[in-house]
């Protein structure tokens, strides 16, 4: 699931920004990417993992699927942040990569980061990853129907309660007691 818009210039040598998280609890996996643009535009990607994994795994599935993105976008210039320790600083070679299971995905960022110019991976704490977060739990929890189409979530942000926009401006009147549009 994934809002599929492009932007005209890809903002070269400008760095997009990358955030990628995973879930795996007892309902199941999924995993969530953010991709920023320079211009601060956000294009928020997720996905059910239908087969089982640990936590891990589904961290590197979430980074694997946020880069592909960029391929795709054919972003040149990429900082990706994670709030997994453990995936960023083998990424970034200061760990060393020791499970037989991570070792192939490392291995396979490692070979899709070619398609790069400049591409950094960065620690960054779960509570300043929240959007990823929250769209790799939600992944994790749903249950979708494989034949279904789930069209794109669309999130706004609302500034007042909504019984403020329902009320009647000055000067009109109704024979309604002034509770009524709450009721």
């Amino acid at each position: 699931m994934y809002v599929a818009t492009t932007e005209e210039d890809s903002q070269e040598g400008h760095p997009w920004r990358l955030n990628f998280d995973g879930a795996s609890n007892a309902v199941g996996n999924g995993i969530g990417a953010v991709l920023v643009s320079p211009n601060g535009d956000y294009y928020p990607f997720t996905s059910k993992l239908d087969f089982d994994c640990t936590i891990n795994i589904a961290e590197y599935e979430a980074c694997i699927m946020g880069i592909r993105v960029d391929i795709e976008r054919k972003i040149k210039v990429l900082e990706v942040y994670g709030d997994s320790t453990l995936v960023i600083y083998q990424l970034k070679g200061e760990w060393e990569t020791r499970d037989p299971k991570l070792i192939n995905y490392r291995r396979l960022v490692l070979e899709l980061i070619e398609e790069f110019n400049d591409i950094t991976f960065c620690y960054l704490p779960r509570d300043e990853n929240q959007m990823a977060g929250a769209l790799a739990t939600l992944a994790s929890m749903i249950k979708v129907n494989k034949q279904e189409d789930v069209k794109p979530i669309q999130m706004s942000i609302y500034e007042a309660p909504t019984h403020c926009y329902n009320i009647n401006e000055e000067g009109e009147k109704d024979d309604h007691p002034r509770y009524q549009d709450i009721l």
